[in-house]
């Protein structure tokens, strides 16, 4: 099962805004316009006012009874059915070398997918929830990559969108957290975690990840 969560997430189990998302402040006054949903009119296209918002609040909170950790519900959050098929068709994905192929299946699981958009060998996306994940046309989603839409916490589990643009780049070896907006002509580094959201045209690296550049 896949079990995830910022560590700070896990400290607050709350709202409001983690120490570092103030740094995307100067980013955000420099990134324009064209971003996806929220704040946009998505990856399928048409143009809108960036807006960045913590993560969580765009993510749906489901408490647990106490005495043990969310992870044990994962029966009740998900059918175990539908887990199980959408276990075996990721699976599939992962090594499948037809991005037109993996694209059909995706979104035969609900996803959101894009013309033209590329998933590298072994990128995982959520086996509980892919259908709150969208990714726009033309985008590489890189070796290894997991873009999650849940993440199961000690005293409850938490569900959101995972929304990524059009023309993104995001590289090996990363993570997405649930409730995370990617704008377009964006670029995620590889071995980077996401845990705020990335403005339109951004470049961004590191554990977490943070603004290191502007694509050109």
């Amino acid at each position: 099962m896949v079990a995830a969560g910022d560590g700070q997430a896990q400290a607050r189990c709350g709202g409001g805004r983690p120490p570092g998302e103030m740094a995307w402040s100067q980013a955000l006054a420099a990134a324009g316009s064209g971003s996806p949903r929220p704040g946009g009119a998505g990856p399928s296209g048409g143009e809108g006012a960036w807006q960045a918002v913590p993560r969580q609040q765009r993510l749906r909170r489901h408490p647990v009874p106490p005495g043990r950790n969310s992870l044990h519900y994962w029966r009740e959050a998900k059918s175990l059915p539908r887990v199980a098929w959408n276990f075996l068709v990721i699976s599939l994905c992962r090594i499948l070398p037809w991005f037109g192929v993996k694209n059909f299946l995706y979104r035969r699981l609900g996803m959101k997918v894009g013309r033209d958009v590329a998933f590298g060998l072994m990128a995982m996306v959520d086996v509980f929830w892919p259908e709150l994940i969208e990714v726009g046309d033309n985008s590489i989603i890189g070796y290894n990559t997991v873009l999650l839409a849940h993440e199961f916490l000690i005293g409850e589990y938490r569900t959101g969108p995972v929304v990524i643009g059009r023309d993104v780049m995001i590289g090996a070896n990363c993570t997405v957290l649930p409730g995370v907006v990617i704008g377009d002509g964006a670029v995620v580094s590889a071995h980077s975690l996401v845990n705020a959201d990335v403005p339109p045209g951004a470049v961004v690296g590191g554990v977490p990840a943070r603004p290191i550049g502007h694509r050109g």
